[in-house]
């Protein structure tokens, strides 16, 4: 099963270590979880791609700005569970691909799910940065 080459707009199954977690000192994380590719950025001095995702969860976000909800059509398409499920594009996992956290998809021999849809990206990409224009956005190095 290879590795995938890291694009944009790719969900793939991560360890995500959400932003609280990092702070009280948690290093790995506790569970295994879609993450979307929003950027992949090759290093000049060593060539290492440094990839930076944001996570899914089932949970409703408390500030509706802060994620947006995966459709059901997309979430067949990739295939994600039936659960609601939002796009969290408040905080980030950043870390040199593949790196440890990469994980299998569960049930298949992969790790990645599939591209989002562009519209829904780009979606995901706009309500990013308008987060983080409020200065509000969390990045935790992995």
């Amino acid at each position: 099963m290879p590795i995938p080459t890291p694009e944009l707009g790719l969900v793939i199954s991560y360890a995500y270590v959400w932003s609280h977690e990092a702070e009280a000192g948690q290093q790995e994380g506790s569970k295994d979880r879609p993450c979307v590719i929003i950027a992949a950025v090759e290093q000049k001095s060593d060539g290492t791609m440094i990839v930076t995702v944001l996570p899914v969860t089932h949970r409703p976000p408390h500030d509706a700005a802060a994620a947006l909800e995966i459709p059901q059509g997309v979430k067949k398409h990739l295939p994600l569970d039936f659960e609601r499920s939002w796009i969290v594009v408040s905080e980030a996992n950043k870390f040199v691909w593949p790196g440890f956290d990469l994980r299998k998809v569960p049930g298949r021999d992969r790790f990645e799910y599939g591209f989002l849809p562009p519209r829904l990206f780009e979606s995901v990409l706009s309500a990013g940065r308008a987060w983080a224009e409020r200065g509000r956005s969390k990045i935790t190095p992995r």
